[in-house]
């Protein structure tokens, strides 16, 4: 069981903040939470070591640069203890961009972009089906991603 961390009022708001925008300064961040930029940079530290922050991304457009294409895609494995295997051999895919291990009527479930519908044809056909350990996939395609955040801390 993963060990429960304590963090203060601070170190929420820190959080907070970064995950709305990752390339605001320490300095300006500072400012907005009443502190030094100093005392954000070692939080920031911190955070780091504990594992709490693990990087900082940009969200991308996908579409203005040409990958059409969302999906999600079930899959039922032969076996439940293929998870491992099967992941490893996912992870192999650029296109998938996540995967969870899930109950319900799937064993994983994961997040697929391409740029177009022969793109997708081809990872579903050339690449995934000739995984060992998956059973079948189903396919559902997104028609519109009407919002992405992060869960909002408190």
């Amino acid at each position: 069981m993963a060990t429960k961390l304590n963090f203060d009022k601070l170190d929420l708001q820190i959080i907070s903040e970064m995950m709305r925008n990752a390339s605001v300064s320490y300095k300006d961040l500072g400012k907005k939470l009443y502190v030094s930029g100093g005392t954000i940079h070692v939080r920031m530290k911190k955070l780091q070591r504990q594992g709490v922050i693990t990087g900082s991304r940009y969200h991308i457009n996908l579409k203005k640069v040409g990958y059409d294409v969302i999906a999600f895609i079930g899959v039922y494995l032969e076996k439940s203890s293929m998870y491992d295997s099967v992941a490893k051999e996912l992870k192999k895919l650029p296109e998938i961009v996540r995967l969870n291990y899930t109950t319900g009527n799937y064993s994983m479930f994961a997040e697929i972009v391409c740029r177009d519908m022969d793109h997708l044809k081809k990872v579903l056909h050339d690449e995934l089906q000739k995984i060992k350990g998956i059973e079948r996939t189903e396919t559902l395609i997104s028609l519109e991603e009407s919002f992405n955040r992060s869960a909002e801390i408190m």
